[in-house]
């Protein structure tokens, strides 16, 4: 998969009784990734806010959850934009343990909206920002 690669260690507060990773945190991992993918292309979120008056959410989030990873793990979370909508991005996401070439623990599918922060309603992607993507996975 293209797109960035971000790493995460696994603590012990992102995991269950049994020592795994509790399932929502699968998603935090996710957020974080993408977050920090938008950081790298020079756009922080509250800088976006405050001077466009724009704001990402996430509108769906489709995750398939295939191996568990475990306490003390380092995980490396990759995001792709899968599919570019008018006012929305699909994003392709994976976790696999970092340093194998095994299959991946979870997968996902997670499209964000693009909305104006004052009324909540879609806004279409700025051009300042789709000519930083990548192209479509």
């Amino acid at each position: 998969m293209t797109g960035f690669r971000w790493r995460v260690r696994v603590y012990y507060e992102d995991t269950d009784s049994g020592g795994v990773v509790y399932y929502a945190n699968y998603l935090r991992f996710m957020e974080r990734a993408r977050t920090e993918w938008m950081r790298t292309l020079g756009f922080e979120q509250d800088r976006l806010l405050r001077d466009t008056g724009l704001l990402f959410a996430v509108r769906s989030a489709r995750l398939e959850f295939l191996s568990p990873a475990r306490f003390n793990d380092l995980l490396e979370v990759s995001a792709g934009v899968r599919e570019r909508g008018r006012a929305s991005l699909v994003f392709h996401q994976q976790i696999t343990r970092h340093g194998t070439a095994q299959r991946p623990l979870c997968t996902g599918e997670i499209r964000v909206a693009c909305l104006e922060a004052a009324t909540f309603r879609p806004r279409p992607l700025p051009d300042f920002i789709l000519k930083e993507l990548p192209d479509v996975d």
